[in-house]
């Protein structure tokens, strides 16, 4: 990897780091990244077929291994490094800089456990330092920034559909102090695993209001709460992804004090909207990373010695040389794309920096599961078993494609965006026509219409 302008010490943690984007980070976030590249070389890559070990002997436990590396990151100040500067729990990153620590993280899927920087606690965290009470923080924020608990998001519903919120159909229904909560779930983290603590949900309190913005809830759901139960693990592309998983919910006659409403009643749009930017940006900077190691490992095979087809080296058919220099463009590009919607956050914040947070969300993880599927191509069919962990990275970014919401509901959030952008191009346009009605006649080019519209604006 060649280094950059700026990486004067050639730390290949910082190699693929555009130098408009060194520019823009501090010594402190530079020291950083390159602690987080040399813990992810060091301690979890050459560690990965430990954690399936262990996974394998008991598959819905944090592996001890992952425990033991939690421990040394929170000693060495590698934990938490996601949340904004703009928190005082913050350690200290912006946007931007997590991004670059966010990337070197995706290159093994449990890296970002390790420092307690995964999903959903990323999100979940700056939701509870966001929008919640101080007495909120201390019981159910500080457990999570300690890494003494986990936490899962419950938002998703079979019975509706979901990519539009509104429908959310969970009823919320209040009792005195006390809130019924009854409905079925999907996703959220497994219950089987010990060490999660709490689910944050989204629910409908008010049906009626005419506001349909304003009916839902978010609340507080300790794991252990009665009526609150797990029907299965809901498995992911037919992979069940312990030890941590998806699960699937009922809700029956499930009470919770009202205290554990977070921000107050008909807010979860509020806090919707503030939970997902920046967990949109790690979701990218995560699959840029997995799509960097699926690239290196393709590039191996191409100068294989042992693998001649027709007698030649993979790397020394022109296909194929076209095959690497497109992926590692497309590589490059979506990596400013992402650290674009980074930059936009940190500077205008996450409402202004939505159209760039979409459009991360929407072309990363397909870039990412079309260059990963290349590499699977370049491997024959050895790319489609255990041999290598590009099955399991295919299949991770076609699940972020879905993940905080299908590809169509942002693609039609940029259109209808867009499409209110035409009334300032068309005022604009005209005023090009009638500059031009006010000096063709003086160098004798006179108007013309068809249809009594003018050729010129057409």
């Amino acid at each position: 990897m060649a280094p950059t302008l700026l990486n004067q010490d050639n730390h290949p943690g910082l190699a693929r780091i555009p130098p408009w984007v060194l520019a823009k980070c501090s010594p402190k976030a530079i020291e950083t990244i390159k602690k987080v590249y040399d813990w992810v070389e060091n301690e979890c890559i050459p560690a990965e077929p430990i954690v399936k070990a262990q996974v394998a002997a008991k598959k819905w436990r944090t592996p001890p291994y992952i425990k033991e590396l939690r421990k040394r990151a929170k000693a060495q100040g590698l934990f938490n490094l996601f949340l904004p500067r703009t928190f005082k729990e913050s350690p200290g990153l912006t946007n931007l800089e997590y991004a670059c620590c966010a990337e070197i993280m995706g290159r093994c899927y449990w890296a970002p456990m390790t420092m307690n920087c995964h999903a959903p606690e990323t999100g979940n965290i700056e939701l509870l330092a966001k929008f919640c009470n101080e007495a909120q923080k201390k019981k159910w924020l500080q457990p999570l920034l300690d890494g003494e608990t986990s936490s899962a998001y419950s938002m998703t519903e079979p019975d509706v559909a979901s990519s539009d919120a509104t429908n959310i159909n969970c009823r919320i229904t209040r009792d005195g102090d006390t809130l019924v909560i009854n409905g079925r779930k999907l996703y959220g983290n497994a219950a089987w695993n010990e060490d999660l603590g709490f689910y944050i949900l989204m629910g409908c309190s008010d049906p009626e209001n005419p506001n349909p913005w304003a009916r839902h809830t978010t609340v507080i759901v300790p794991k252990d709460t009665p009526g609150l139960k797990m029907v299965r693990n809901l498995t992911i592309m037919n992979m069940d992804w312990a030890p941590e998983g998806h699960g699937e919910y009922v809700y029956e006659n499930v009470r919770i004090p009202a205290e554990n409403i977070i921000l107050g009643e008909g807010r979860a749009f509020e806090i919707a909207q503030g939970r997902l930017g920046p967990g949109r940006i790690h979701h990218c900077m995560r699959l840029l990373g997995q799509s960097e190691r699926a690239y290196e490992l393709a590039l191996i095979r191409a100068i294989d010695e042992r693998k001649k087809p027709r007698g030649k080296r993979i790397a020394d058919f022109d296909s194929n040389i076209e095959r690497i220099a497109d992926m590692r463009m497309e590589l490059d590009a979506m990596r400013l794309v992402t650290m674009n919607a980074a930059d936009t956050m940190d500077q205008f914040g996450n409402k202004a920096g939505r159209y760039a947070i979409a459009q991360s969300k929407i072309m990363v993880p397909l870039a990412a599961a079309k260059i990963i599927d290349e590499c699977m191509q370049m491997f024959g069919g050895q790319g489609l078993t255990q041999h290598t962990p590009l099955p399991e990275l295919w299949t991770y970014a076609r699940f972020v494609r879905v993940a905080d919401g299908p590809d169509a509901a942002h693609r039609h959030q940029v259109g209808r965006d867009q499409i209110k952008t035409a009334k300032g191009f068309k005022e604009r346009h005209e005023r090009y026509q009638n500059r031009f009605e006010e000096l063709g006649p003086k160098w004798g080019v006179e108007p013309e219409y068809i249809r009594g519209d003018p050729v010129h604006l057409l």
